[in-house]
């Protein structure tokens, strides 16, 4: 009996539909593909920000919305002065899975990046353009914003929001 439950869920697994995830240097998508991965990135999204949401009531830190998709816990983080492109900045930061999990034991650091010609994460460059020099910061990082549906290929995998901890130096 137990075999042929096992077979029974194997040949369901086997039947269910991936969706395709195509590189971006793929050069030919039909319209129903670009419809099919928007529809899927769009719903992705959804869940994420609601699973986001659940994991925050679940904290004793407040977290706060930022109008770039992602969640920072700096209240009124936004309204801070933000810094112009071509400033430079410097920071460190962690990133972390939602079971507060360091991903990489040592920390990224950044010294004198450039605004506007950032080559890290969104998130991160608009959280420090409002951020002082010295200060910390948790982002809460939604897939879509974080490495996508590729993840980067070593410890964050496809589709993983992601915890930044993040130091302005």
């Amino acid at each position: 009996m137990k075999k042929i439950i096992l077979i029974s869920i194997a040949m369901l697994g086997s039947c269910a539909k991936q969706s395709p995830i195509y590189d971006a240097t793929t050069t030919v998508v039909s319209h129903d593909e670009m419809e099919a991965s928007k529809t899927r990135n769009k719903n992705l999204n959804n869940e994420e920000r609601h699973q986001i949401q659940e994991w925050i009531k679940g904290q004793d830190k407040k977290y706060y919305p930022m109008g770039m998709n992602y969640w920072v816990d700096i209240e009124n983080l936004a309204s801070e002065p933000k810094k112009n492109d071509g400033e430079k900045v410097s920071y460190t930061y962690d990133i972390y899975d939602f079971d507060m999990v360091k991903l990489y034991e040592d920390a990224k650091q950044i010294k004198d990046q450039e605004l506007g010609k950032f080559d890290d994460l969104r998130p991160v460059e608009d959280a420090v353009r409002h951020m002082k020099k010295g200060s910390e910061a948790t982002l809460l990082i939604p897939s879509a914003l974080a490495f996508g549906s590729y993840g980067d290929n070593d410890k964050i995998s496809s589709d993983m929001p992601i915890i930044v901890k993040i130091k302005t130096l």
